[in-house]
C-alpha cells in the first residue's frame, strides 16, 4: 500500500476527529511536552476546542491538517510575527501520536507546507519557525527540510525549574530544492 502524506483544509466535519486525535480521552498527549510546554497550555475539552477552531481554523489557508493514509495525524499552522505588516511568517507543526514520529511524515508534511506558504505569499523571501532546545525533533526537522539555524536566544525558556534556549530556523525561497 502506498502511504501518502497530504495537507487538507480544516472543515467543520473534521473538528471532532481532530480533537479526538489531539486532546480526546484516547489521545497521546506526549506532543504537549514538546510544543511550548512552558506556556502551560491546557488540555482542551471538546467544547473549548470547537469554540476556538470553528472560527479560527475552518477553511483558513494558514492552518491545515496532516493526513496520512486517510487519517488525521497532525496539524500545521502559520502566523505573522509582525502582525499586520505581514512580512515575517512563522510556521508550526504537530504530529499527535508519538508512534508516528521519526518516520518521515512530519518532514514530508513540512516540506509541502513550506512550499504552500511560499506559493500563497509569493512576495515573501523567507519563512521560519521557532522552537526550544528541549525539542530535538523540531531541530532535526528544520535540518531535514533544508532550513538554516538562524539564531539561538540563550536561557529564555523556563520549564520544570530549568532554562532552555529558544532556537530559530528559516529558509529563503531561493534555497528550496
Amino acid at each position: 500500500m502506498n502511504k501518502v502524506v497530504k495537507l487538507q483544509f480544516v472543515t467543520k466535519a473534521d473538528l471532532k476527529q481532530w480533537w479526538e486525535k489531539s486532546y480526546g480521552p484516547e489521545a497521546d498527549l506526549k506532543w504537549m511536552q514538546f510544543n511550548g510546554p512552558y506556556f502551560q497550555d491546557p488540555v482542551l475539552t471538546w467544547e473549548a476546542f470547537y469554540d476556538h477552531h470553528l472560527t479560527r481554523s475552518v477553511n483558513n489557508p494558514m492552518r491545515k491538517l496532516i493526513i496520512y493514509n486517510g487519517t488525521i495525524v497532525g496539524e500545521l499552522s502559520a502566523y505573522w510575527t509582525d502582525g499586520t505588516l505581514k512580512q515575517w511568517l512563522e510556521l508550526g507543526i504537530v504530529l499527535f501520536d508519538s508512534d508516528s514520529w521519526g518516520h518521515g511524515i512530519g518532514t514530508a508534511a513540512f516540506r509541502l507546507w513550506i512550499q504552500e506558504m511560499f506559493d500563497l505569499f509569493s512576495y515573501l523571501p523567507h519563512v521560519g519557525f521557532t522552537t526550544w532546545s528541549g525539542n530535538k525533533g523540531m531541530q532535526v526537522l528544520g535540518e531535514k527540510v533544508g532550513m538554516t539555524k538562524e539564531g539561538v536566544i540563550r536561557n529564555v525558556r523556563y520549564w520544570k525549574s530549568e532554562y532552555y534556549d529558544a532556537i530559530k530556523y528559516g529558509i529563503l525561497r531561493n534555497e528550496i530544492k
